[in-house]
C-alpha cells in the first residue's frame, strides 16, 4: 500500500537568515536600536527570546511591515477557530488559555465562515489530486469571491498528519486496505460533506478504482475526527478515515493510508493579535512538543511556516 506523500516536506535551501538580531532588524527598518526596545516593550514587534537574547524572525517582520501599512480594516471578527478539526490542536488551544472557542465543521465550512466574518481562523486540509499539493490550490480558486478579496490573507502550516482508516481494537476484521471495506462489507463512518476528510476518502477510492457508493455507511455522520472514533469504540460503525492520533487516544487500530498537511487559514492583521500570538507561542514549548509525540501521527517541524502570504 503505496504512501501518496512522504511526512517531511523538502526543506527548502535558505538565501537568508531567518531570524534577525537586533541590530539587524533596527538596519531592516531604517531605525535605531534603542527604537527596537521600545517595540519590543510594548509587545508591537514580532520576535522571541532565545538565551537572553531577542530574535526577530525574518518572515514575521515582513509580514508585520505590510500589516503597518495597509490602513483601515474591517471590523475584527469573534474569537473563533473555525473549520477541520484537529485533536493536537484542540488540546493546544485549550491548554494555551489563547481565548479561541473551536467550531468544527469542516474544511469548506471553515472556508465559509472565514469568508463571512464568522471566524477569526480556520483550519483546512484539503487535497488537490491535480497537483499533489494541500490547501494552496483550494484557497486559490477562492481568492476571488468578494469576501475574501484584499483581506491580506496568511496561510500557516499547523503541522503534517497521518491519514487512514481507524478501526476496532485488533484490527478484528484484518483491513489492510481501502478494498477491504466493499469486499468484506464493513460498516463505514462517513463525514459531513464539507469536511475535507470526505473529500480525501473519496479520492482515495478512486485511486483503487472504487467510490463511495461502493460503501456500507454507518446511520450516522461524524462531524470531527474524534466523534469518528468513538463510533467505531461504540460498535456503531468497522471503520472510518481518520488521524492517527484519534485511533491512539481510544486505543484503537490504525491502517495507514497518506500523509497530509494540516494548515491554519487567518488574516495578517489578526496574526499579531494576542489569540494567535498565544498559540504559536504555546506550541513552541517543550510541554506541546511532548504531547504531540504521545498522540502519534504528527509532524510538527514546520510549524507555524507561511504558506502563503497574499494581498
Amino acid at each position: 500500500m503505496a504512501i501518496l506523500r512522504a511526512m517531511s516536506p523538502p526543506s527548502p535551501i535558505p538565501s537568508e537568515p531567518d531570524f534577525l538580531t537586533t541590530k539587524e532588524v533596527a538596519d531592516y527598518l531604517r531605525i535605531k536600536e534603542r527604537r527596537v526596545y521600545e517595540l519590543v516593550r510594548q509587545r508591537a514587534i514580532p520576535c522571541t527570546r532565545v538565551t537572553g537574547k531577542w530574535l526577530f524572525p525574518r518572515t514575521l517582520i515582513d509580514l508585520w511591515l505590510n500589516e503597518s501599512a495597509e490602513g483601515e480594516t474591517p471590523a475584527r471578527p469573534p474569537p473563533v477557530l473555525a473549520g477541520s478539526q484537529d485533536p493536537l490542536l484542540d488540546w493546544a488551544v485549550k491548554e494555551s488559555g489563547c481565548g479561541l472557542a473551536i467550531l468544527p465543521g469542516g474544511s469548506l465550512d471553515g472556508i465559509k465562515r472565514f469568508a463571512e466574518g464568522q471566524a477569526l481562523a480556520a483550519g483546512m486540509h484539503l487535497f488537490d489530486a491535480e497537483s499533489g499539493d494541500f490547501n494552496l490550490p483550494a484557497l486559490r480558486a477562492n481568492l476571488s469571491a468578494p469576501l475574501l478579496a484584499r483581506q491580506g490573507l496568511v496561510l500557516l502550516e499547523w503541522a503534517w498528519r497521518r491519514q487512514g482508516l481507524v478501526v476496532g481494537g485488533g484490527n478484528p476484521h484484518g483491513i489492510a486496505a481501502l478494498s477491504d471495506l466493499k469486499a468484506k462489507r464493513l460498516k463505514v463512518v462517513r463525514r459531513q460533506r464539507e469536511a475535507g476528510s470526505h473529500l480525501l476518502l473519496a479520492h482515495l477510492l478512486a485511486r483503487d478504482g472504487l467510490s463511495l457508493d461502493d460503501l456500507e455507511s454507518a446511520a450516522e455522520t461524524a462531524r470531527g475526527e474524534t466523534d469518528l472514533g468513538l463510533a467505531i469504540l461504540e460498535g456503531h460503525a468497522d471503520a472510518g478515515l481518520a488521524v492517527e492520533a484519534v485511533a491512539r487516544t481510544l486505543k484503537l487500530d490504525f491502517v495507514p493510508l497518506i500523509e497530509e498537511r494540516y494548515d491554519i487559514l487567518l488574516r495578517r492583521r489578526d496574526y499579531f493579535e494576542a489569540p494567535i500570538q498565544t498559540l504559536l507561542a504555546f506550541a513552541r514549548t517543550p510541554k506541546f512538543a511532548a504531547r504531540a509525540a504521545e498522540m502519534g501521527g504528527y509532524n510538527i517541524s514546520g510549524l507555524g511556516n507561511v504558506r502563503y502570504n497574499g494581498p
